[in-house]
């Protein structure tokens, strides 16, 4: 059963999706990859408590890793992208290159990259933290001047 609450941050509301009680997405407005509303199922906040506060805890600042309950769907292999991606420690970046070294397949950047887009729990599974390999800003779902602030937010940079 999908269940899903929209709630406010400081970089847009964000759409909470539950899938069975666990937390199976988290999207921004304006995402690429964002799966049509109607996937969502019914509007209930009750199951995305400790969520919510565990992300106001991580945009004041007071939390550096998440400890939620997730449903991540997706490929195989797109699932052990997303477990390596858990792995970059807060305020760090790595490259697509770095993560594909990481899995034990270093010809497999691309590949990466594409399971990167597709991660349906943005912030709490860190894609934002993947960088080009000369440390660049690259594409993300939820924009880059996104991806720019919570790698601000994380290094300790004033958000506003």
């Amino acid at each position: 059963m999908k269940q899903h609450a929209v709630i406010d941050s400081p970089y847009g509301p964000l759409t909470l999706v539950a899938t069975d009680g666990a937390l199976s997405g988290l999207y921004m407005t304006e995402q690429r990859h964002r799966p049509p509303e109607e996937n969502f199922g019914a509007r209930d906040d009750r199951p995305f408590g400790e969520a919510v506060d565990q992300l106001t805890a991580y945009f004041e600042g007071e939390l550096k890793e998440f400890t939620l309950e997730l449903h991540l769907g997706g490929t195989p292999f797109q699932r052990e992208v997303w477990q390596q991606l858990r792995r970059i420690p807060y305020g760090e970046t790595r490259s697509y290159g770095d993560l594909a070294a990481a899995l034990g397949r270093p010809g497999a950047s691309r590949a990466v990259g594409l399971a990167n887009g597709k991660n349906p729990i943005g912030i709490i599974v860190p894609c934002h933290r993947v960088v080009g390999s000369d440390g660049s800003l690259t594409g993300y779902g939820g924009g880059l001047e996104r991806k720019q602030r919570l790698l601000d937010l994380e290094r300790g940079a004033a958000l506003f």
